[in-house]
C-alpha cells in the first residue's frame, strides 16, 4: 500500500499504480495536511492583503484583485484558458501517470486544493478514467500549463476522456458514472495546472525503458564480439580500476559475465590480432558513460516526483511564496543529456554491425555465402545508419533555448516538455537499432560453429532463431526486423 503525500515515489512505485500492481491510500496525516492548508488559503482568500494566485489574477495579470465573489469563476477560466495544446494526444499512460505525480504533490499539504478535488482525481487514477492530453503546446515554465490544463479540464465537465481507443465528452463519462462536475475555489486551478507532471511523466516512461536498453545494448555488443571474435581482454577488472567512473565499471564486469565460458573466446585468445575496432574494445567507455546518463536522470527524477512543483507555495495563513519550484530546468537539461546518451548507444551498435558485414576475421561479406546473387544483409544497416542520423537531429538540447512567455512575465522557459517527448523517441529509434544489430550478430554466430559460446548468448540466440531463421538465400528482411523489434520492446531477452 502507498500512502500519498508520505511515503517516496519510485520509477517502479509510480509505474506499478498506474497498472494497478501497488494500491493507494490517503492517510489521516495526509488528509489533515490537506485540510489545514486549504484553511489558510481561504483566510487569505478573504483577506485584504493582494496574495498571488489567490486573490489576484495570474501571470501579467498578477496586479489585478480578485473578489471572493468572482473567484470560482477565475479558476474555471483558467483551466478553460490554459488548454491551448495541439498535436497527438499523448499515451494513455503517460496522462495517468501524470495524474499520480500530481495527487502525490498536492498531498503534501502545500498547494491549498481541497480534499474532495484530490478525491475526484484519484477515482479518475482508480476507474481508468484518463483525460486526452495533445502532445505539444509546453514550454516547461510556469511548469506544463496547457498540457495539465487538459488533463483536469474533465474534473470541470470539460475536455475529452478516452473510453478504449474512443474520445468521449467528459460531460458524458462523468455522468456515466453518476459524478457532477467539480466547482473549483480559490487557488485550486492554479494548484492543478502549475507544476512539471508532464516532463515527469515522460522521463518515468523514458527511464524504465533505458533501463532495458542498456543491458541489452551489452548484449549486442557481446553478440557482435562472438560474432568478430573479438577479445575479451578489454573487460578485465585490472584496467577498470583504474578508471573507476560507475557505468564503466558495471558495463565492464557485465561483458565479462555475458563471455564467460565461451569456447569461441576461448579459441582465439592467442591470435596474432593486436587491437579490436573501438566500438567493440571501448564498450565499457561509452556503454558507462550512457549509464552515467542514466543515474543522474534517475536521481534528478526521484527528487522531482516527490517535490512540490505548484506555485504558490502556501506556508501559513498569511504567507504564500510566489517562487519557481514550476520551472523545468533540473530535469530539462537532464533529460537532453540522456537523449545523447541514449543516441551514442545506437551510434556504437551501427558501428558494430558495419563491422560485422565487413567480410574481416573469417565472416564472409555481409553474412552471406552466395554473395553477388545475395545481397545479404548489406541494407539493413543502411537503417541503423539512417535511425542513428535521425537521432542525432533529436538531440539538439531543447533546454538551451528560451522564449519570453506571457509578456515578459514569464521570460526564461525550459522547454522540458520537449526534451522529454524527444528523449523518448531517441529511445524508439534505439530499440530498433538493437534489434538490427542483434539479428547481424545471431548470422555471424552461424559462422562461428562448432564452437559455442556463453550459456546466455546461446539462450538467447535460441530466442531470436524462434522468431527469426537464419539467413540462406535472400528474403524479404522487413518481417525479420519486425519480428526482431517486437522481442525487444517485450523484453524477451535474458540480460543477466
Amino acid at each position: 500500500m502507498f500512502a500519498y503525500g508520505i511515503d517516496k515515489l519510485t520509477v517502479d512505485k509510480v509505474l506499478a499504480i498506474a497498472k494497478g500492481d501497488l494500491k493507494t491510500t490517503l492517510t489521516e496525516q495526509a488528509i489533515k495536511s490537506i485540510n489545514d492548508c486549504r484553511l489558510k488559503v481561504e483566510t487569505m482568500a478573504n483577506a485584504v492583503k493582494p496574495v498571488y494566485g489567490i486573490n489576484t489574477g495570474f501571470g501579467p495579470l498578477c496586479d489585478v484583485k480578485i473578489s471572493p465573489e468572482e473567484t470560482s469563476l477565475l479558476q474555471k477560466n483558467l483551466l478553460i484558458t490554459h488548454a491551448v495544446g495541439v498535436g497527438k494526444p499523448i499515451d494513455k499512460q503517460l496522462s495517468k501517470l501524470m495524474m499520480i505525480c500530481k495527487v502525490h504533490a498536492l498531498c503534501k499539504g502545500f498547494s491549498g486544493i481541497r480534499l474532495e478535488v484530490i478525491e475526484r482525481i484519484i477515482y479518475f487514477i482508480e476507474n481508468d478514467l484518463l483525460p486526452v492530453v495533445p502532445e505539444q503546446g509546453s514550454v516547461g515554465a510556469s511548469g506544463d500549463l496547457a498540457p495539465l490544463a487538459h488533463l483536469f479540464l474533465p474534473l470541470i465537465g470539460e475536455g475529452e476522456f478516452w473510453v478504449g481507443n474512443d474520445l468521449l465528452p467528459a460531460k458524458e463519462v462523468l455522468k456515466n458514472h453518476q459524478l457532477k462536475p467539480v466547482e473549483l475555489k480559490a487557488k485550486e486551478g492554479l494548484a492543478l495546472i502549475n507544476g512539471t507532471q508532464f516532463i515527469l511523466a515522460h522521463a518515468i516512461v523514458g527511464l524504465k525503458k533505458m533501463e532495458y536498453l542498456l543491458d541489452l545494448a551489452d548484449v549486442c555488443g557481446s553478440f557482435s564480439i562472438e560474432g568478430y571474435q573479438g577479445s575479451s581482454a578489454p573487460f578485465r577488472d585490472e584496467l577498470h580500476k583504474l578508471r573507476p567512473f560507475r557505468g564503466t565499471v558495471e558495463v565492464a564486469e557485465r561483458m565479462t559475465m555475458l563471455l564467460y565460458s565461451s569456447q569461441n573466446v576461448d579459441s582465439h585468445e592467442n591470435c596474432e590480432r593486436v587491437q579490436d575496432p573501438y566500438s567493440m574494445r571501448c564498450i565499457p567507455q561509452v556503454h558507462g558513460a550512457s549509464r552515467n546518463a542514466y543515474y543522474h536522470l534517475l536521481k534528478l527524477a526521484k527528487i522531482e516526483m516527490n517535490s512540490v512543483t505548484d506555485n504558490p507555495i502556501v506556508l501559513s495563513e498569511t504567507e504564500a511564496i510566489s517562487g519557481g519550484n514550476f520551472h523545468g530546468q533540473p530535469l530539462a537539461m537532464a533529460l537532453d543529456y540522456c537523449s545523447i546518451a541514449a543516441a551514442e548507444l545506437g551510434n556504437i551498435s551501427d558501428r558494430r554491425c558495419y563491422l560485422l558485414i565487413e567480410g574481416k576475421f573469417g565472416l564472409p561479406r555481409l553474412l552471406t555465402t552466395g554473395g553477388g546473387l545475395n545481397s545479404g544483409f548489406m541494407i539493413p544497416q543502411y537503417t541503423t545508419a539512417a535511425l542513428v542520423t535521425e537521432n542525432k537531429s533529436l538531440c539538439f538540447p531543447p533546454s538551451a533555448d528560451s522564449i519570453p512567455t506571457s509578456l515578459g512575465q514569464e521570460d526564461h522557459v525550459s522547454m522540458g516538455s520537449i526534451s522529454g517527448r524527444k528523449f523518448n523517441q531517441v529511445l524508439e529509434n534505439l530499440e530498433k537499432i538493437l534489434a538490427i544489430e542483434l539479428m547481424y550478430g545471431a548470422q555471424a554466430l552461424e559462422f562461428r560453429r562448432p564452437n559455442t559460446f556463453s550459456d546466455i548468448i546461446e539462450e538467447n540466440h535460441k530466442i531470436i532463431r524462434k522468431k527469426v531463421p537464419k539467413l540462406e538465400d535472400d528474403r524479404i528482411l522487413k518481417d525479420d526486423i519486425h519480428n526482431m523489434i517486437e522481442l525487444v520492446k517485450n523484453k524477451a531477452f535474458n540480460l543477466r
